[in-house]
């Protein structure tokens, strides 16, 4: 009778211990967060950043990213849209999916998901190969005028963020924005290989995707979207350079929709506890991001009008009916 009362306690010591090492019985669910595009982009680099702020935030949980590349994030949404009701994805977005989902007439929308939080705002950079003829933005826009055509300008997806500064510029330089020669990217690592390969002339993205190239000489920022000059990058706003344009791309997390009021909840205190850590400040200022975090209905009131306003800017270049 003893040795089976031992053994049974064997058991359930080892059921015990066997619950522990998963992450059901430590109570903290594994986490997976999509960057929807290609590897070396802004979503993808927010998306691994984000992980390890979490893991720092919570040592016991595990965070794993993935990247589903393609058409602006808006193959990612389609396959957040299977997750309806999933408490342990978060997607990566931002102001480019937004300017996706018209431009692709995609029929899962961001409607069909649950905003978690807005992150941060970056502003774009403008730049060239280091052997380019364009010393100045007012070179640049000299040949541009001259022929819009010839001048092929690499950015992020079609009706993104790159895409509509460039179609700004372009308004703001006199040049008809649907002869904007865009060629879009995935990813902000193949817009990178395309400027210096120099099959591009012209690159805008995100100035934490072009800075460090900047910096070692092998790329020649001409201007910055932003209202004033940043100390992170040596270069002039768009302003100074005669174009009046500015612009912030933002990103931030939205979940699968169908999601419950705990459910969300949950996500939204976790988001909110990696933003608090020294993990994700440090990375904020490191890349020369803007924090402008924000939860719940503003974030979700946030994303209601930016599809407005973004509809309304790139119909305006041609790119939506």
């Amino acid at each position: 009778m003893r040795l089976r009362r031992l053994a049974a306690l064997a058991v359930v010591s080892l059921a015990a211990l066997t619950a522990c090492g998963s992450g059901e019985g430590s109570g903290v669910s594994a986490l997976r967060i999509m960057a929807p595009a290609a590897p070396g982009g802004g979503w993808d680099q927010t998306s691994r950043v984000a992980a390890e702020a979490l893991k720092a935030a919570e040592p016991s949980r595990k965070v794993e990213v993935y990247n589903v590349p393609g058409a602006g994030g808006t193959i990612g949404l389609a396959q957040l849209a299977g997750e309806k009701g999933n408490g342990d994805l978060l997607m990566t977005m931002g102001l480019v999916m937004v300017g996706a989902v018209e431009q692709n007439r995609s029929k899962v929308t961001l409607a069909d998901t649950t905003p978690i939080a807005k992150l941060t705002e970056e502003y774009e950079i403008v730049v060239v190969p280091a052997a380019s003829p364009y010393k100045t933005l007012a070179d640049l826009v000299a040949a541009w005028k001259a022929d819009p055509a010839k001048v092929a300008v690499a950015g992020g997806s079609a009706g993104g963020t790159d895409h509509i500064v460039a179609g700004l510029m372009a308004k703001a330089a006199g040049i008809d924005p649907k002869r904007v020669n865009y060629i879009a990217h995935s990813g902000g690592g193949e817009a990178l290989n395309a400027l210096l390969g120099e099959k591009v002339a012209v690159g805008i993205s995100g100035i934490g995707e072009f800075a460090e190239h900047v910096k070692s000489g092998k790329l020649r920022a001409l201007g910055v979207s932003s209202p004033a000059r940043l100390g992170n990058v040596d270069a002039p706003t768009l302003v100074e350079g005669g174009l009046d344009v500015q612009l912030a791309n933002w990103r931030g997390f939205v979940a699968p929709g169908g999601l419950d009021a705990e459910a969300t909840k949950r996500l939204t205190d976790l988001v909110t506890k990696m933003h608090a850590s020294p993990a994700w400040k440090d990375a904020v200022t490191k890349n020369g991001w803007t924090d402008v975090f924000q939860t719940g209905k503003p974030f979700a009131d946030f994303l209601t009008a930016e599809q407005a306003r973004v509809k309304a800017v790139i119909a305006e270049m041609g790119l939506v009916s």
